[in-house]
């Protein structure tokens, strides 16, 4: 199977639409066609054998039966691609849905849906145990087991880096309330960095800290668990607080854990100023 190339419309003195499958272009006069029409005109027969995709403007791909029709008229280009098999999987990737015509698919094949740079940027399996899976670019993921395989991407790196983690909700949030912060990723962590949080006056040995929130894969869907302070703080009356008093090592820092679990998460309600108020909290409380 090739690659998704560039389609061209003719719109030409003939009335002609052409798109482009895979990588061969193919005309049609008729503005509308249907998805068998586009399979014929491929040659990709008997039909019924082959699946097609049809890759729209926000970079998903959606399956087009053999019945249902497809506009040529709308400004844009068409763009599909086929798959011999008999069933599609699904898949997210940085938070879209995608459908796909294999069991397997490789990490440079991600990169492509992604349209990132695939020498600079590697993407992530996201799992609900450990730490979220690198896929190498020759690398084929199973897309047959039980749910839906959730994949975000980012910069490459294992040394100190930047990329975009955050959604833009909680951007704007940020620099709306003018708080400080930066996001990274390091192998497959993804991290925000809050700069020079101040912490609650008389509480601890330091009046001020940057505090680390580590992303699942999944996030805003699921949360954020524990979070990290460097420098380490002790309590005023001496000693660490209860449950902070073992490293995280993220960007060549060793970070000291505050290991706070969320039970309470909702999805599409809470987001990065549900997890500033935890953080607020757990040092107000802080024993």
């Amino acid at each position: 199977m090739s690659t998704i190339e560039t389609v061209a419309r003719a719109g030409s003195d003939r009335g002609a639409f052409d798109v482009v499958v895979d990588d061969a272009v193919h005309n049609f006069r008729d503005p509308v066609v249907t998805g068998q029409q586009i399979l014929q005109a491929a040659n990709l027969v008997p039909e019924v054998e082959y699946l097609l995709f049809q890759l729209l403007v926000d970079g998903q791909l959606e399956e087009v039966r053999l019945d249902e029709s497809v506009e040529l008229t709308h400004p844009g280009r068409e763009k599909f691609m086929s798959f011999r098999s008999d069933r599609s999987f699904r898949f997210t990737l940085d938070g879209r849905r995608f459908e796909w015509g294999l069991p397997m698919i490789t990490g440079l094949q991600l990169k492509r849906l992604a349209g990132v740079e695939p020498t600079s940027y590697g993407v992530w399996l996201a799992q609900s145990v450990g730490d979220d899976r690198l896929i190498g670019n020759t690398e084929q993921v199973d897309l047959t087991a039980e749910g839906v395989e959730r994949f975000f991407t980012g910069i490459d790196t294992t040394t100190e880096g930047s990329s975009i983690v955050l959604p833009q909700e909680d951007r704007e949030y940020l620099e709306a309330h003018g708080i400080m912060f930066e996001e990274h990723v390091e192998g497959g962590s993804r991290g925000i960095i809050l700069k020079a949080r101040d912490l609650p006056a008389g509480r601890f040995d330091t009046v001020s800290a940057d505090i680390l929130i580590l992303l699942p894969g999944s996030y805003p869907d699921c949360a954020p668990d524990m979070f990290y302070l460097t420098p380490w703080v002790r309590l005023a009356a001496g000693g660490y607080p209860r449950a902070a008093d073992q490293p995280h090592q993220f960007l060549g820092q060793r970070w000291q854990r505050w290991s706070r679990h969320n039970t309470a998460w909702r999805p599409g309600v809470d987001g990065i100023w549900t997890m500033l108020r935890r953080i607020e909290r757990a040092l107000e409380i802080a024993a």
